[in-house]
C-alpha cells in the first residue's frame, strides 16, 4: 500500500507516518528529512526531488509532509490512500509545544539529524496563522476534489485514530 500523509504543522502527520508505517511494514519517508540536513540547512532542491523520486519506486510506502514541490502531484497520483490532517490550530499548537517540550534540543526522529527541535515566534507563528493559509486550505480542497475515492479527510484526532485502528495489514 502507498500513503501520502499532509497536514497543518503539528497535526500529527509524523507519528500517523510511523504508526503506520508499523502497522503495514512499509518504509517511511519524512519529507523534513528530506527538505534539510545538519544544521537545519536546506537541501538542494534537484537533490531533494531525487531522493523522492527514489523514494517513489518503491513498491509501497508511506510519505508524510506537504513539500508540493516534492513530486506532489506524483506522490498523490501514486498514493492508493491521501490522509489530509486539517485539526484545528488549537489543537496542533498544543501538540507542537508537547513536541517541542518532549524533544527539546534533541533531534526528533523524523527530522534530519544534527536538527535539534527549536521553539520561536516564527514556528509559532507558522502553527497559529501562516501555515493554515488560504491557499493551503484551497490546496486541500483540491486534492480532496481531485481524488475523491482514495482521500480521507480527519478534523479530530479521534477519527485518525479510529481509522488507523480499522486498518488491515
Amino acid at each position: 500500500m502507498k500513503i501520502a500523509i499532509l497536514g497543518y504543522s503539528g497535526s500529527g502527520k509524523s507519528t500517523l507516518a510511523r504508526r503506520l508505517g508499523e502497522k503495514l511494514d512499509s518504509p517511511v519517508l519524512h519529507l523534513d528529512q528530506v527538505q534539510f540536513t545538519s544544521g537545519w540547512v536546506e537541501r538542494d532542491r534537484g537533490e531533494a526531488v531525487s531522493l523522492v523520486e527514489a523514494f517513489l519506486e518503491r513498491e509501497q510506502w508511506v510519505i508524510e509532509g506537504n513539500y508540493s514541490e516534492f513530486a506532489l502531484e506524483r506522490r498523490l497520483h501514486e498514493a492508493d490512500r491521501i490522509f489530509l490532517l486539517e485539526l484545528n490550530r488549537w489543537t496542533c499548537l498544543i501538540r507542537a509545544m508537547r513536541r517541542v517540550a518532549r524533544f527539546r534540543g534533541q533531534t526528533r526522529p523524523d527530522m534530519a539529524p544534527g536538527c535539534p527541535e527549536r521553539w520561536d515566534w516564527e514556528f509559532l507563528r507558522w502553527v497559529v496563522w501562516d501555515g493554515r493559509s488560504a491557499q493551503r486550505r484551497r490546496q486541500y480542497r483540491q486534492i480532496a476534489a481531485q481524488y475523491p475515492e482514495k482521500t480521507m479527510v480527519f478534523r479530530r484526532a479521534g477519527e485518525i485514530e479510529k481509522t488507523v485502528e480499522g486498518m488491515v495489514c
